[in-house]
């Protein structure tokens, strides 16, 4: 067996592959929410707990108990939850902030004391045996209430290294769980990560905080790992202050495809994305890796064609190793193989000229610099093959308020000839149209809205917007786009279009059935 590890064969690393397995400490409820313009409710960080512990992440950091009163209700939130893994509030190098993570009914503590003289001197205005005096005291109190205790030390990367020793191989002697190495400002090369980690983890157990300010956050958890971490702290998406904590779902993937080491439950983290994006509002990237849009969407001729044959041609890993699907996009790089594998989707039957047709319309929407929808593919295809049918849902009228008041929306539809009419609030005027809509389709269909974007495609305060979205009903899903000078306007027509497309879909699948 061939063994892999990183640096080749430093004395200070172990063989990655022959790690038993390593637990994630997520910080997305703390680090994450620090980023500029995130604040969770109760609500947020509740769901977002639940969904962590369905992850099988071991540690979570509810957020610091010291912020508020309104984070310490936040923080009691989730530790009610009765979750398998351990949670844990962020606590400075002060007794008041433990006694405050206490009220939570928390686990344990993250303890954060000033490692670097930059910080023990300048920020804390302490001396290096002053400060190794107050950690021990912390710990021996937190362990005296039952916590478990973990300690980092900040600015870990900067902080001489002898000194760094010191401190936290006395939080270990004084009865701490685990001690962390903090890369605090992203500030470590990997040599730096594996020289800190290799050292402390001779003392015990080590964790490893990562930051991506040079694009090395991923590198050095993974280089951590082999100098003997076995907890990596982390954020879903890479949320966190400036360039982000390392990306959790990375790390994982990384572990697991690489070296063939467990973390955590890789089915969930898709899920865990898309809900932590709705949440904070810091949407993915569609390059992201693992979890963006695009990391399984192949448009290219070549690789559809690829893709199609053999599915991993163009993959590194299966999309549903980390809960996500395959996707074949159309624009101008797409090919025959692609657009009859779309057409196959939706149960369009076409002729090797029809499809050569199509496959040209395709292109000429691509070349005018359009994203082909499924939508547009149909319609297409609905006009090459002279099939198109007459519509089953139309938008006949829309109103939409907002003010000081609650925003309010009405719509009309004709739904199969039946006029129908609903009225819905919601948080903004096009939510409370959308939500309207959904009332108003609901006894048709049961669809779900799977993704909402929109682009501004002019300048100004006229700007035309195109709003893009997906729907999905049972196993079937389409896309759809809308532009307008009005993104209510644009967003409901995208709705009512995508479910009109799906009950056509729906029912053409009936008859080929029969």
């Amino acid at each position: 067996m061939s063994h892999h590890t990183l640096f080749g064969d430093h004395p200070a690393t172990r063989p990655l592959d022959e790690v038993d397995g390593v637990q994630f400490l997520d910080t997305t409820l703390r680090d994450g929410e620090q980023a500029p313009g995130v604040s969770l409710t109760p609500d947020d960080k509740a769901a977002i707990a639940r969904k962590l512990d369905t992850a099988d992440i071991a540690v979570i950091e509810a957020g610091s108990a010291c912020t508020g009163p309104g984070e310490r209700e936040t923080i009691s939130r989730v530790a009610e939850l009765d979750l398998d893994a351990t949670v844990t509030s962020f606590c400075r190098g002060i007794q008041h902030d433990i006694d405050l993570a206490l009220e939570c009914g928390v686990d344990g503590i993250d303890l954060v004391v000033p490692a670097s003289d930059r910080h023990v001197e300048d920020k804390v205005g302490t001396s290096r045996e002053g400060n190794v005096a107050s950690t021990v005291e912390l710990v021996e109190y937190a362990k005296d209430h039952g916590l478990w205790v973990e300690v980092i030390g900040e600015d870990g990367s900067r902080a001489d290294l002898d000194y760094l020793e010191e401190l936290l191989a006395a939080s270990l002697e004084a009865g701490a769980d685990r001690i962390c190495w903090a890369d605090t400002v992203g500030h470590a090369t990997p040599d730096r990560a594996l020289e800190c980690v290799s050292r402390l983890s001779d003392l015990g157990s080590v964790s490893t905080h990562t930051h991506d300010d040079l694009g090395l956050a991923v590198m050095n958890a993974l280089v951590s790992v082999a100098a003997g971490a076995d907890l990596v702290h982390g954020t879903i998406n890479g949320i966190g202050e400036r360039a982000g904590n390392v990306a959790l779902e990375e790390v994982a993937i990384a572990l697991d495809h690489g070296y063939g080491v467990e973390s955590i439950d890789l089915t969930q983290v898709y899920d865990l994305a898309k809900l932590i994006a709705n949440r904070t509002g810091i949407q993915l990237a569609p390059n992201k890796s693992v979890v963006g849009q695009n990391a399984f969407t192949h448009e290219s001729g070549i690789h559809t064609d690829g893709t199609l044959k053999d599915d991993a041609m163009y993959e590194p890993y299966p999309p549903e190793k980390v809960g996500r699907e395959r996707r074949l996009a159309l624009g101008k790089h797409a090919g025959r193989a692609g657009v009859e594998a779309a057409l196959d989707e939706h149960d369009v039957e076409a002729t090797d000229e029809q499809l050569d047709e199509i496959v040209g319309r395709v292109k000429e929407l691509g070349d005018r610099g359009k994203r082909v929808t499924d939508a547009d593919l149909l319609a297409i295809a609905d006009e090459v093959t002279g099939q198109a049918g007459d519509r089953r849902v139309e938008l006949l009228g829309l109103t939409a308020v907002s003010g000081s008041d609650t925003p309010t929306a009405s719509v009309r539809l004709s739904v199969d000839g039946e006029e129908r009419k609903e009225a819905a609030v919601g948080s903004g005027p096009v939510d409370a149209a959308m939500n309207a809509t959904e009332d108003a389709l609901s006894h048709t269909a049961n669809a779900t809205l799977e993704d909402y974007h929109v682009d501004a495609i002019t300048g100004g305060t006229d700007a035309i917007v195109t709003v893009e979205i997906e729907m999905s009903r049972g196993d079937d899903s389409v896309a759809v786009s809308a532009s307008d000078s009005d993104i209510t306007r644009a967003s409901v027509r995208a709705m009512v279009d995508a479910m009109d497309r799906l009950i056509a879909d729906d029912d053409e699948r009936l008859v080929a059935d029969d």
